[in-house]
Protein backbone atom coordinates (compact mmCIF):
# COMPACT_ATOMS: atom_id res chain seq x y z
CA UNK A 1 0.00 0.00 0.00
CA UNK A 2 2.87 2.34 0.57
CA UNK A 3 4.21 1.54 -3.01
CA UNK A 4 0.64 3.59 -4.27
CA UNK A 5 1.75 6.54 -1.62
CA UNK A 6 5.04 6.96 -3.27
CA UNK A 7 3.53 7.09 -6.32
CA UNK A 8 1.00 9.69 -5.64
CA UNK A 9 3.88 11.54 -3.59
CA UNK A 10 6.14 11.94 -6.69
CA UNK A 11 3.43 13.49 -9.06
CA UNK A 12 2.34 15.92 -6.48
CA UNK A 13 6.53 16.88 -5.90
CA UNK A 14 6.50 17.62 -9.83
CA UNK A 15 7.98 14.01 -10.54
CA UNK A 16 7.18 11.55 -13.10
CA UNK A 17 6.90 8.25 -11.43
CA UNK A 18 8.21 6.50 -15.06
CA UNK A 19 11.41 9.22 -14.84
CA UNK A 20 12.89 7.31 -11.75
CA UNK A 21 13.06 3.90 -13.89
CA UNK A 22 12.54 1.69 -11.54
CA UNK A 23 12.47 -1.43 -12.98
CA UNK A 24 11.76 -3.94 -10.46
CA UNK A 25 9.91 -3.93 -6.78
CA UNK A 26 9.23 -6.59 -4.08
CA UNK A 27 6.55 -5.82 -1.85
CA UNK A 28 5.49 -7.77 1.25
CA UNK A 29 4.83 -7.25 5.20
CA UNK A 30 0.90 -6.87 4.18
CA UNK A 31 -1.83 -9.47 2.15
CA UNK A 32 -2.14 -7.92 -1.30
CA UNK A 33 -4.09 -8.83 -4.17
CA UNK A 34 -3.12 -9.04 -7.96
CA UNK A 35 -5.73 -6.44 -8.77
CA UNK A 36 -3.24 -4.22 -6.47
CA UNK A 37 -0.73 -5.49 -8.05
CA UNK A 38 -1.82 -3.65 -11.49
CA UNK A 39 -2.43 -0.65 -9.65
CA UNK A 40 1.17 -0.10 -8.07
CA UNK A 41 2.26 -0.99 -12.05
CA UNK A 42 -0.20 1.71 -13.11
CA UNK A 43 1.29 4.22 -10.22
CA UNK A 44 4.98 4.02 -11.37
CA UNK A 45 5.07 3.12 -14.94
CA UNK A 46 7.96 0.59 -15.91
CA UNK A 47 7.83 -1.31 -12.54
CA UNK A 48 7.20 -4.67 -12.25
CA UNK A 49 5.87 -5.81 -8.65
CA UNK A 50 6.85 -9.15 -7.30
CA UNK A 51 5.73 -10.19 -4.10
CA UNK A 52 8.12 -11.38 -1.19
CA UNK A 53 6.92 -13.40 2.11
CA UNK A 54 8.91 -13.57 5.44
CA UNK A 55 8.41 -12.75 9.03
CA UNK A 56 10.94 -12.00 11.71
CA UNK A 57 10.08 -14.61 13.91
CA UNK A 58 11.26 -17.23 11.00
CA UNK A 59 14.29 -15.08 9.42
CA UNK A 60 12.35 -11.97 7.93
CA UNK A 61 12.27 -10.93 4.83
CA UNK A 62 13.26 -14.20 2.58
CA UNK A 63 11.37 -17.28 3.41
CA UNK A 64 9.71 -17.34 -0.37
CA UNK A 65 9.54 -15.17 -3.57
CA UNK A 66 7.85 -15.10 -6.63
CA UNK A 67 9.81 -15.89 -10.11
CA UNK A 68 9.41 -13.63 -13.24
CA UNK A 69 6.31 -16.40 -13.70
CA UNK A 70 4.35 -14.46 -11.19
CA UNK A 71 2.78 -18.19 -10.37
CA UNK A 72 3.25 -18.39 -7.00
CA UNK A 73 6.14 -17.47 -4.46
CA UNK A 74 8.81 -19.89 -4.45
CA UNK A 75 9.79 -21.20 -0.67
CA UNK A 76 13.41 -21.68 0.38
CA UNK A 77 12.77 -25.36 0.81
CA UNK A 78 16.71 -25.74 1.66
CA UNK A 79 15.83 -23.85 4.75
CA UNK A 80 11.93 -24.18 5.55
CA UNK A 81 10.23 -26.62 5.66
CA UNK A 82 5.85 -25.91 4.72
CA UNK A 83 3.03 -26.95 6.11
CA UNK A 84 -0.54 -26.43 5.87
CA UNK A 85 -3.15 -26.98 8.54
CA UNK A 86 -6.67 -26.39 9.33
CA UNK A 87 -6.44 -23.00 11.56
CA UNK A 88 -8.83 -24.45 13.47
CA UNK A 89 -8.05 -28.40 14.30
CA UNK A 90 -4.45 -27.78 13.57
CA UNK A 91 -4.54 -31.15 11.30
CA UNK A 92 -2.35 -31.55 8.23
CA UNK A 93 -4.33 -30.48 4.47
CA UNK A 94 -3.22 -31.31 1.43
CA UNK A 95 -1.57 -29.61 -1.31
CA UNK A 96 -4.15 -27.39 -3.02
CA UNK A 97 -6.02 -26.57 -0.18
CA UNK A 98 -5.81 -23.42 1.69
CA UNK A 99 -5.18 -23.17 5.00
CA UNK A 100 -2.64 -21.90 7.83
CA UNK A 101 0.82 -21.67 6.98
CA UNK A 102 3.16 -23.61 9.27
CA UNK A 103 6.92 -23.48 8.81
CA UNK A 104 9.87 -25.27 10.46
CA UNK A 105 13.55 -23.82 10.50
CA UNK A 106 16.26 -26.60 9.06
CA UNK A 107 18.95 -23.93 9.31
CA UNK A 108 18.67 -21.35 11.71
CA UNK A 109 20.93 -21.36 14.75
CA UNK A 110 20.20 -19.84 18.19
CA UNK A 111 16.40 -20.07 17.61
CA UNK A 112 15.06 -22.78 15.79
CA UNK A 113 11.32 -22.81 15.24
CA UNK A 114 9.41 -26.39 15.13
CA UNK A 115 5.71 -26.14 13.23
CA UNK A 116 5.54 -22.58 13.96
CA UNK A 117 1.90 -21.35 13.19
CA UNK A 118 1.95 -18.43 10.74
CA UNK A 119 -1.32 -17.53 11.16
CA UNK A 120 -1.50 -16.52 7.31
CA UNK A 121 -3.88 -18.13 4.73
CA UNK A 122 -2.50 -19.68 1.97
CA UNK A 123 -2.17 -22.89 -0.15
CA UNK A 124 0.79 -24.66 -0.99
CA UNK A 125 1.87 -26.28 -4.52
CA UNK A 126 4.08 -28.92 -5.71
CA UNK A 127 3.79 -29.46 -9.30
CA UNK A 128 6.92 -27.46 -11.36
CA UNK A 129 6.68 -23.97 -12.04
CA UNK A 130 7.17 -23.01 -15.69
CA UNK A 131 10.32 -21.31 -14.92
CA UNK A 132 11.99 -24.70 -14.39
CA UNK A 133 12.11 -24.93 -10.48
CA UNK A 134 10.66 -27.75 -8.48
CA UNK A 135 10.43 -26.16 -5.38
CA UNK A 136 7.17 -26.02 -3.49
CA UNK A 137 5.44 -22.88 -4.58
CA UNK A 138 2.88 -21.15 -1.81
CA UNK A 139 -0.08 -18.97 -3.10
CA UNK A 140 -0.13 -15.02 -2.47
CA UNK A 141 -1.34 -14.50 1.27
CA UNK A 142 -5.44 -14.34 1.47
CA UNK A 143 -4.93 -12.39 4.97
CA UNK A 144 -4.49 -13.91 8.00
CA UNK A 145 -6.36 -16.33 10.48
CA UNK A 146 -7.19 -13.71 12.65
CA UNK A 147 -7.90 -11.09 10.51
CA UNK A 148 -10.94 -12.66 9.45
CA UNK A 149 -14.73 -11.14 9.53
CA UNK A 150 -17.30 -13.18 10.56
CA UNK A 151 -20.78 -10.84 9.60
CA UNK A 152 -24.01 -12.21 9.68
CA UNK A 153 -22.43 -15.98 9.17
CA UNK A 154 -20.38 -15.04 6.39
CA UNK A 155 -16.23 -15.12 6.61
CA UNK A 156 -15.00 -11.94 5.09
CA UNK A 157 -11.13 -11.50 4.67
CA UNK A 158 -9.79 -7.80 3.67
CA UNK A 159 -8.08 -8.77 0.52
CA UNK A 160 -11.69 -10.62 -0.93
CA UNK A 161 -13.04 -6.68 -0.55
CA UNK A 162 -9.98 -5.21 -2.26
CA UNK A 163 -10.23 -7.84 -5.26
CA UNK A 164 -13.93 -6.90 -5.38
CA UNK A 165 -13.44 -3.45 -5.34
CA UNK A 166 -10.47 -2.96 -7.35
CA UNK A 167 -12.37 -5.04 -10.15
CA UNK A 168 -14.16 -1.55 -10.60
CA UNK A 169 -11.82 0.66 -12.66
CA UNK A 170 -13.54 3.83 -11.42
CA UNK A 171 -12.27 2.75 -7.51
CA UNK A 172 -9.17 4.14 -5.73
CA UNK A 173 -6.76 1.64 -4.39
CA UNK A 174 -7.57 2.76 -0.71
CA UNK A 175 -10.28 1.78 1.44
CA UNK A 176 -11.52 0.93 4.93
CA UNK A 177 -13.77 -1.70 6.41
CA UNK A 178 -15.89 -0.18 9.56
CA UNK A 179 -17.63 -2.85 11.50
CA UNK A 180 -20.38 -1.99 14.07
CA UNK A 181 -23.46 -3.73 15.45
CA UNK A 182 -27.16 -2.27 15.40
CA UNK A 183 -28.87 -4.25 17.73
CA UNK A 184 -28.31 -8.25 17.21
CA UNK A 185 -27.12 -7.50 13.57
CA UNK A 186 -23.06 -6.52 12.24
CA UNK A 187 -23.48 -3.90 9.99
CA UNK A 188 -20.18 -3.15 7.45
CA UNK A 189 -19.21 0.16 5.79
CA UNK A 190 -16.78 0.05 3.10
CA UNK A 191 -15.43 3.24 2.78
CA UNK A 192 -13.50 3.82 -0.75
CA UNK A 193 -11.81 6.87 -2.20
CA UNK A 194 -12.94 7.22 -6.52
CA UNK A 195 -10.46 7.77 -9.10
CA UNK A 196 -13.22 9.99 -10.69
CA UNK A 197 -16.64 11.57 -9.64
CA UNK A 198 -18.80 9.44 -7.99
CA UNK A 199 -21.92 9.21 -9.65
CA UNK A 200 -23.60 5.70 -9.82
CA UNK A 201 -20.12 4.06 -8.36
CA UNK A 202 -21.60 3.71 -4.86
CA UNK A 203 -24.42 1.41 -6.31
CA UNK A 204 -22.28 -0.61 -8.49
CA UNK A 205 -19.64 -1.07 -5.89
CA UNK A 206 -22.39 -2.10 -3.67
CA UNK A 207 -23.69 -4.60 -6.38
CA UNK A 208 -20.06 -5.95 -6.73
CA UNK A 209 -19.42 -7.06 -3.11
CA UNK A 210 -22.85 -8.56 -2.75
CA UNK A 211 -22.06 -10.86 -5.94
CA UNK A 212 -18.58 -11.52 -4.53
CA UNK A 213 -19.03 -11.66 -1.01
CA UNK A 214 -23.01 -12.70 -0.77
CA UNK A 215 -23.13 -9.96 1.21
CA UNK A 216 -25.00 -6.64 1.76
CA UNK A 217 -22.43 -3.70 2.65
CA UNK A 218 -23.19 -0.07 2.85
CA UNK A 219 -20.17 1.92 0.50
CA UNK A 220 -19.72 5.21 0.88
CA UNK A 221 -17.35 7.10 -1.31
CA UNK A 222 -14.91 9.70 0.10
CA UNK A 223 -13.10 12.83 -1.49
CA UNK A 224 -9.40 11.96 -2.62
CA UNK A 225 -6.66 11.58 0.38
CA UNK A 226 -9.46 11.09 3.27
CA UNK A 227 -8.85 7.28 3.92
CA UNK A 228 -5.93 7.64 6.18
CA UNK A 229 -2.43 6.53 4.85
CA UNK A 230 0.02 4.49 6.61
CA UNK A 231 3.78 4.27 6.96
CA UNK A 232 3.71 0.78 7.54
CA UNK A 233 1.34 -1.68 7.22
CA UNK A 234 -1.71 -0.27 5.49
CA UNK A 235 -5.00 -0.50 8.38
CA UNK A 236 -7.93 -1.85 6.33
CA UNK A 237 -10.43 -3.02 9.24
CA UNK A 238 -11.77 -0.64 12.15
CA UNK A 239 -14.28 -2.95 14.86
CA UNK A 240 -16.63 -0.89 16.86
CA UNK A 241 -18.48 -3.42 17.69
CA UNK A 242 -17.41 -3.51 21.40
Amino acid sequence: SYALNLGDTMREMGIAPASVRLRYGLFGAEPWTDELRQQIEQAIPGLKAYDVYGLSEIVGPGVSVECLERNGLHIQEDHFLPEIVDPDSGQPLPFGAAGELVLSNLTKEALCLVRYRTGDICSLADEPCPCGRSSVRMSKIKGRSDDMLIIRGVNVFPSEVEAALLAIPEAAPHYQLIVTRKGALDEVEVQVEALSGAGELPARLARQLRDVLGLACQVTVQPPKTIPRSEGKAIRVIDRRG
